[in-house]
């Protein structure tokens, strides 16, 4: 008994193999790939993630963590858990040795020693609660020792002040506590005592210089006091004390050693402290959202030391004469947001030359002098967005010859003067979004030799006209109405990679004329009609050879013009309607996708797709995620079932409402025990009865009372024969009870004696055929009528054909396993066609299993319609090395040798039949 419930575990644990699960539905859990698509967030809410993390899972409403865990897969980088536990076990997330970011939002916990064991990977750490007033958190002071790579950690809304003496890693270099209920700095020594550099070094290990570079104590609401030597000769790179009544002054008596950037945002000063900045001989200094409206010239000789200074939204109305000559270090200055007044005056002298980034966005500016920037020859950024300036000249941007990025968006701006960016001969970078231009040639645009990245916008319409810059990369152009485009005969944009278009019309003009782009990978285009596909005024009659991304919004109707013709490598797919009055058909979006069988992802929005179905999908065999947000009245066809296990990885639903229909009620089992899928957004979705059903239906609740799908009673009706027949072939392979193997025989005699016939081998079929849908055209023309053909002219062999002999709404899965059982033989006809297809390879891969695990009684043949090297085969079919020589057959297609191959079969069956009689004796 033990042995055939050994077998049969193996058995299960083979066919599943190449469905393995490594995403299933998670209830209030989102599951996925960040890498496949850059703005997932904007459809399905995660957490955000740190650089470079792809996998991962963000989960809500967490009561019980092991449970919510379990639907989490093991190679998940990054994990964000919200909810309500209590307690963070030992190895809580010993499972998840990937993990590189952590985000617990948990409520009132109590962390264990050893919670966080066996995360040596984990980079990124943070305990969070958003509420009014912050909680106890319970920390031992050795919980954070495993995490041996932790490079930050925040806390934010708990109070450590009952969790003392927690020792930190080594390798952590960012800290973070907002939100706590800290009055003093005095009292982070005892939260976290290895600060201290005279901290005992048995007790924690420490480096040879101080660990930690950025310490931020931002919201901190109580912090007003600082200590003496409250940080203890502590090196830091940035102090963040934001949104606290901190008196700066206090941290000349701190102990830091070395300080280079402070952050004082919205504290409430009201003047320079240049005195700390002095004292630390500070690099960047942020006095953001202040209320310093004014700077007096003996605020200045403290400040020298600045390379970073930021005075965003402070309702300054003018700058000291000698504001720039008294800070030589400066390179960076955010002046934006404040009232600097209708005429640009700015402090003379040399001593500003270092500076490289000004910005004086938003300052009610309307004027800009002639040479306003001349004292400025070192400037490579400067932005002026959000102001009232009208008109530009040369002499406005005189004297900034090494400038690279200017940003003139949001202006006022009606007129380009020719010859205008002729003192610009470095830029590479134009911002003029939002503007009154109508009318812009490539004439105004001259002067720039290295122009790569051009924004232009009008909010009525726009006419351009060329030559093009060059070397463009990237193009965005936006117009409120209408954007035509003049363009010479063959026209090319030959290096444009980032192509963004906005607009309710684009129009070529003449509109005979095509627009080249060779280079293009990431094409954006929203309101455009989708003329702009097609049609005589479309500007894309050309191939696309590169182009991996395509973002279409569109708010027309007519979207049947919509094609994507010429575009072999695109990757991406983003459809997206917000007012489509006219319906966007199945069958036209099947004859769409077909145009792009290399799709990995599609995002459809909002583009009244009626029913999704297998036609919508088929060919979309490299289809890695699929999403389709804010649909009515949706249809999940039943066909889907048939390619589940060639159903893209990730699958979600976000905003849809579905169709009240029991032919949908497939749903449900299959997205509980999704395979090879993720599914996102049923538990949460509703469904309706007709279109003028506006009730709120659950769509789970609604097969689980209307539908008469019973999972416990099919469950039954298959479980209980397989039950039946392992019982069965438990009593007959006892030793004990060998009279029931030899009564089952004679019975089996007397059968066939009765009846007058000879006695049959106990097999249903002689021969198990397994091909693929590309070979089954010659499988049933030729091979078939060859082998069912009786003597002498065939071999009269009873064959087992998947699509033949499989009963109608059978499983496939259990009938492949059942009848393959009951063949003598498993014949596989493989090709490279075959070698891809998903049936066949798990087909190829139970007939090896048996062929392993039954020797001399399973016989497993193969027949190569062409030459495959066994190097190319994966590794379990290359268990084929166990066959015979006389086990594999080479049959070309083109020239068959019928009378030959038949013979060779018969013999191969006689033996095999032989050699299982041997066995059984």
């Amino acid at each position: 008994m033990k042995r055939h419930l050994s077998s049969l575990t193996l058995l299960l644990c083979l066919m599943g193999f190449s469905l393995m699960s490594s995403a299933w539905t998670a209830p209030d859990c989102t599951i996925g790939d960040s890498s496949l698509l850059s703005n997932l967030s904007y459809y399905i809410p995660f957490c955000s993630l740190a650089p470079g993390l792809r996998l991962f899972a963000s989960c809500s409403n967490v009561k019980d963590l092991p449970q919510t865990l379990t639907s989490v897969p093991w190679d998940t980088e990054a994990l964000c858990l919200q909810g309500e536990v209590p307690l963070l076990p030992t190895g809580a997330f010993r499972l998840f040795p990937s993990l590189r970011l952590l985000k617990l939002e948990l409520g009132t916990i109590m962390v264990s020693s050893g919670a966080f064991q066996g995360l040596d990977q984990l980079q990124h750490l943070s305990l969070e609660h958003h509420a009014p007033c912050c909680l106890d958190l319970f920390l031992p002071g050795d919980a954070l020792e495993p995490l041996t790579s932790l490079n930050s950690i925040s806390f934010q809304g708990y109070c450590l002040n009952y969790s003392q003496s927690i020792r930190l890693p080594i390798s952590l270099s960012h800290l973070t506590l907002k939100h706590s209920c800290l009055t003093e700095l005095q009292e982070l020594q005892q939260i976290f005592p290895n600060l201290d550099p005279d901290f005992p070094p048995s007790q924690s290990p420490r480096p040879s210089c101080p660990f930690l570079q950025v310490l931020d104590l931002s919201s901190n609401l109580h912090l007003s006091r600082v200590g003496v030597g409250a940080l203890g000769r502590l090196h830091l790179h940035s102090l963040s004390l934001d949104d606290t009544p901190m008196n700066v002054s206090g941290l000349l008596d701190s102990g830091l050693l070395h300080l280079g950037s402070l952050s004082l945002i919205q504290t409430g000063l009201n003047k320079l402290p240049g005195n700390v900045v002095d004292y630390f001989d500070l690099d960047a200094l942020d006095l953001e959202r202040n209320q310093i409206q004014s700077i007096e010239d003996e605020q200045l000789p403290g400040l020298r030391s600045l390379a970073v200074l930021s005075l965003h939204a402070n309702g300054l109305q003018f700058l000291p004469t000698g504001f720039l000559s008294a800070l030589p270090q400066l390179q960076r200055l955010n002046l934006s947001m404040n009232k600097l007044g209708a005429s640009l005056l700015l402090p003379e002298g040399l001593g500003s030359s270092n500076l490289r980034v000004l910005d004086l966005s938003h300052n009610e500016l309307c004027i800009l002098p002639y040479g306003a920037f001349s004292y400025l020859p070192q400037l490579q950024e400067l932005r002026l967005s959000g102001n009232n300036i009208s008109n530009l000249s040369s002499e406005n941007l005189d004297g900034l010859k090494h400038l690279k990025s200017l940003d003139l968006s949001w202006n006022q701006i009606k007129v380009l003067h020719p010859g205008w960016l002729s003192s610009l001969p470095a830029l590479t970078s134009l911002n003029l979004l939002g503007t009154y231009l109508e009318h812009i040639s490539g004439k105004q645009l001259q002067g720039p030799q290295e122009l790569s990245h051009l924004k232009l916008g009008s909010l009525n319409m726009l006419d351009i006209y060329p030559p093009w810059p060059t070397v463009l990369l990237s193009l965005e152009i936006r117009a409120q109405t209408a954007l035509e485009f003049h363009v010479p005969s063959g026209e090319p944009f030959l290096f444009l990679e980032n192509l963004v278009l906005q607009s309710s019309y684009v129009v070529l003009e003449p509109n005979n004329n095509t627009i080249h782009f060779p280079s293009l990978r990431h094409l954006t285009l929203r309101g455009c009609d989708p003329s702009v596909f097609s049609g005589s005024k479309s500007i894309f009659l050309s191939q696309f050879p590169l182009l991996e991304h395509l973002h279409f919004w569109s708010n027309h109707e007519q979207l049947e013009n919509l094609h994507f013709l010429g575009m072999p490598s695109l990757r991406v797919l983003e459809l997206g309607d917000t007012n489509v009055p006219s319906e966007l058909g199945p069958v036209t979006l099947e004859e769409q996708l077909k145009q792009v069988p290399q799709l990995q992802v599609l995002a459809l929005s909002h583009v009244k797709l009626r029913n999704l179905s297998i036609k919508t999908l088929r060919g979309l065999s490299r289809l890695q995620l699929l999403l389709i947000n804010s649909e009515w009245a949706l249809g999940l066809d039943s066909s889907l079932q048939e390619i589940i296990p060639q159903l893209p990885q990730y699958i979600y639903f976000s905003n849809v409402t579905f169709v009240c229909q029991c032919e949908s009620s497939w749903v449900e089992p299959w997205a509980m025990r999704a395979p090879n899928t993720f599914v996102y957004g049923l538990e949460a979705s509703i469904c309706i009865a007709n279109t003028s059903d506006y009730s709120k239906t659950s769509l789970l609740s609604f097969f689980s009372s209307h539908c008469t799908y019973e999972p416990e009673l099919q469950g039954f009706l298959i479980s209980f024969p397989l039950v039946l027949l392992l019982i069965i072939f438990a009593l007959l392979g006892c030793p004990k009870w060998l009279w029931l193997h030899y009564l089952w025989n004679l019975f089996y005699a007397w059968w066939w004696k009765l009846f007058g016939r000879v006695p049959r081998r106990p097999f249903h079929y002689d021969v198990f055929i397994s091909y693929c849908e590309q070979d089954q055209a010659w499988v049933l023309e030729e091979l078939v009528p060859a082998l069912e053909k009786p003597l002498p002219a065939g071999e009269g062999l009873r064959l087992c054909l998947p699509d033949r002999d499989f009963g109608v709404g059978q499983d496939r899965m259990n009938a492949t396993a059942v009848n393959m059982e009951n063949s003598r033989a498993i014949l596989c006809v493989l090709s490279y066609q075959a070698l891809e297809s998903t049936w066949s390879n798990l087909e190829l891969r139970l007939a090896t299993y048996y062929l392993v695990t039954r020797p001399g009684i399973t016989h497993l043949l193969l027949l190569f319609l062409e030459p495959i090297d066994q190097q190319q085969l994966p590794g379990y079919q290359r268990l084929t090395r166990w066959l015979q020589k006389e086990d594999c057959f080479e049959v070309p297609q083109s020239r068959v040798q019928w009378d030959t191959f038949c013979e060779q079969l018969r013999s191969r069956l006689e033996k095999a039949e032989q050699e299982r009689e041997d066995k059984r004796v």
